[in-house]
């Protein structure tokens, strides 16, 4: 244990990681990469009344995918699940 916090010290004094650079440059993988924890937190979360309102009404508009799948805060796929399920039609846009 004690060696694992000597290795700990000496990686912060080489590194501090506030360096104040860009991300890509104080990327630490014993610390956790920022981008990594910005990915949908909702896992396997059903399908709210309003959230279905909403997915039929932007289908209906002819919004892409990607677009849709941001604005309900649910990954493209679960997106994709849904509207088959309901029989909706996902614009595709090229």
């Amino acid at each position: 244990m004690r060696a694992s916090w000597k290795v700990n010290e000496r990686r912060q004094a080489l590194h501090p990681g506030d360096c104040g650079a860009d991300r890509h440059s104080c990327y630490d993988p014993h610390r956790g990469d920022a981008a990594m924890r910005e990915r949908f937190e909702r896992h396997r979360q059903p399908w709210r009344a309003d959230e279905l309102h909403r997915l039929r009404t932007l289908a209906a508009k002819g919004m892409a995918l990607k677009a849709i799948a941001k604005a309900l805060t649910r990954s493209e796929e679960s997106i994709k699940q849904r509207a088959k399920e309901d029989g909706l039609r996902i614009a595709k846009l090229r």
